[in-house]
Formats: structure tokens, C-alpha cells, sequence
């Protein structure tokens, strides 16, 4: 009996041998790298990519016509044809992503706002005053030595309260009205009511000496009116050091006023009472708008209060873990937006709020 036909490409009717199979997969994976790089557009990609490995492209063709081959042929030839197909969808994937690139950038340009125009009789923005007036503020004391720190507006009550003298039910907690969040334990995480807590969390990190001032934003419920806001800022001082007295905090206040204010303005110290510090004060500065002789701003008396000030009480010290047989200080805090009002003669302190231009440009 005679032996099977064959032709070129193995016995008749098998198909292509092998090696045709490999040359062919070679050949439609040179083509198409080279059709994926020249793809134009994402809709193009997607038509290539169709046509290089669908279900009906010709590699998928190819992986059809194994089934005639011998066992061993079978699986070197697949693996082959798996690779070549890999190749290509990873090329095509480099591809989408570049073209997706050049879309996006094509698309942000298109989109983007020209803001360089300036329109005539308009005028560029600039800083807020109380944004002003903390610079300004935080300028002078680092003059003077002092460093800034910040902390958190969302405290706890431990460092809002209790660490500054102030257990629970101490009946001086009610000269804050506290937003409290519904977080944690009832009553236990808040809108800091000061910036003292400031001072407690640098106590606690940094041993003495401390030359600090913490300006930030506070919040308490209190009713706006003309010299209050329920959302205002305040800036507070501390100094820790060995051998601190109030002959200090007042020649401090007296350089702060001097400095900031002007030559001719001057502050006084009245007693006064806060939990944190003993003995307390506050301290009052020389009306700017009768420079003393009295007004009705200043009720007559040629002085206008600024903020409170004391002696940093030995609890507060021990709160946080220093001696106060061995160190002392003092502290002081007012309100930057009171300053502004001040300084700059604003009858009402709402309209630091209104963000109305005919008060924004005179400053």
C-alpha cells in the first residue's frame, strides 16, 4: 500500500505545517505593531484591535488550525501563538493609553479659562484684613523673639478644658458657649473656644524655655453684633522660663502695643479673672480714635480693652507636667479681629464677613 500524499505544507488536507504557522504568526504580528503605531485615533485602535486579535482575526485563525497538528508541534506552536498574541495586546494597550493622553490634553486646552485679562477700571485681589492683620501681628512678636504655633480647631476636652484648670463642672465654663461635635463620648470632642490649647500641646512636647504666639481661628455661640462674631480669630502668647513675673507680661504688652499701634499708644493692666492664670488681668490700650482724651467709643475713659493676660496658674503647669517651683510664665491673648477693628476704626465687626469690595479695597 502506498504511502500518504503530501504537498508542501505536510500531508494533504493537514493544513500548514508548523513552521508555516510560525512565519505566518511572525508576519501578522510585524504587520500589526507596526499598523498600532500608526494608529491615528482611539477608533481606529479599536478597529485594529478587532482585526489583529478578535475572535475572527487571523492569529485566532491560526490557534483554530492546531487541532491537526502532532501533540508535541501542538503545544510548542500554541505557546508561540499565545506570546504573539500577548505581544500585541500589549502594544495596543500602550497605544489607547497615549492616544488617551493626547485626548485628555487636547480637551483640557480647549477647556481652559484665560484668567490673565485683566478688564479695564478692575483691580487685582489681595489678602484679606484679617489676614493682613495676622501677618502683621505674627511679625511683630517674632521681632520680639517669640515663634509661631498652631494646632488643631477640632480638640478634645482635655486640652480645650481640663488641662487649663477647668474640670468638668467648673462653673467658669460658662463664660464659653461650646459647639461640640457628635463624636466620641457625650460632650468629650469640640470647636476649640481659644488657641490655648495651642499652648498646652507645645508644653507638652517641648521643654522650657517657651517663647510662643498661636493665632487661629476659634469658635464659640455667641450672638454677632457689632464688637462679637460666633466664628472670630484670636492670637495668645506664652512664655515659660525660670524667673518669669508680671512686671515681665507687662513691659511685654506695653512693647507689643508700642510696636504695633504706634508711637504715642500705650496699655494699662486691669485685674481681672481667668481659671488658667494667677494672678489674672486685662489689658486695655489708648483709644486710637480720641488717642486718650475720651470718646464715646471708649465710653469716655480714653482706653479701649483688648484681650485678657496672666500668670500661667501652677495647676496649668502641672497639667502638663513641669515644676512650677522651678519654672513660671505668663500668657495673653485678644482677638485679631477685635485688633483690626481697632486699629482700623471699623465701627462693626460683622462686616469683616460681608466680603463687600467698597470695604475690601480700602485696605
Amino acid at each position: 500500500m502506498s504511502g500518504p500524499v503530501t504537498g508542501p505544507h505536510g500531508p494533504s488536507g493537514a493544513g500548514p505545517a508548523p513552521l508555516d504557522r510560525r512565519e505566518e504568526a511572525a508576519r501578522i504580528v510585524a504587520e500589526g505593531l507596526r499598523a498600532v503605531a500608526e494608529a491615528a485615533s482611539l477608533e481606529e485602535l479599536r478597529a485594529l484591535q478587532a482585526e489583529l486579535v478578535g475572535k475572527r482575526s487571523a492569529l485566532a485563525g491560526l490557534g483554530r488550525s492546531l487541532g491537526s497538528l502532532e501533540p508535541e508541534a501542538r503545544r510548542v506552536v500554541g505557546a508561540e501563538l499565545q506570546e504573539a498574541r500577548s505581544g500585541l495586546e500589549e502594544a495596543i494597550g500602550s497605544r489607547r493609553s497615549a492616544l488617551e493622553q493626547a485626548e485628555r490634553a487636547v480637551a483640557l486646552q480647549s477647556d481652559r479659562l484665560d484668567l490673565t485679562e485683566v478688564l479695564a477700571g478692575s483691580s487685582r485681589g489681595h489678602l484679606h484684613l484679617l489676614t493682613q492683620t495676622r501677618d502683621e501681628l505674627e511679625d511683630v512678636f517674632i521681632g520680639m523673639g517669640y515663634r509661631v504655633a498652631e494646632g488643631p480647631e477640632v480638640e478634645d476636652d482635655w486640652h480645650n478644658f481640663e488641662a487649663l484648670n477647668l474640670p468638668a463642672a467648673h462653673p467658669a465654663r460658662g463664660m464659653w458657649d461650646t459647639l461640640y461635635l457628635d463624636q466620641g463620648d457625650s460632650e468629650s470632642i469640640l470647636l476649640r473656644t481659644h488657641t490655648s490649647p495651642v499652648q498646652i500641646r507645645v508644653m507638652q512636647t517641648q521643654p522650657p524655655p517657651i517663647y510662643i504666639v498661636a493665632p487661629g481661628r476659634v469658635f464659640r455661640r455667641d450672638t454677632p453684633d457689632a464688637r462679637h462674631l460666633s466664628t472670630f480669630h484670636q492670637i495668645e502668647g506664652l512664655v515659660i522660663d525660670r524667673g518669669i513675673t508680671l512686671g515681665d507680661l507687662a513691659g511685654t504688652i506695653e512693647s507689643f502695643t508700642t510696636a504695633y499701634f504706634g508711637p504715642g499708644m500705650h496699655s494699662r493692666l486691669r485685674p481681672s479673672y481667668f481659671p488658667f492664670t494667677e494672678p489674672s488681668g486685662e489689658f486695655e490700650v489708648t483709644c486710637p480714635i480720641c488717642a486718650g482724651s475720651g470718646c464715646r467709643t471708649c465710653t469716655g475713659t480714653g482706653w479701649i480693652e483688648l484681650g485678657g493676660c496672666g500668670m500661667v496658674h501652677p495647676n496649668v503647669l502641672g497639667a502638663v507636667g513641669l515644676d512650677p517651683e522651678e519654672w513660671s510664665g505668663f500668657a495673653f491673648g485678644f482677638g485679631i479681629d477685635r485688633c483690626a477693628q481697632v486699629r482700623h476704626q471699623v465701627p462693626d465687626m460683622r462686616v469683616f464677613l460681608d466680603n463687600d469690595l467698597r470695604l475690601l479695597t480700602q485696605f
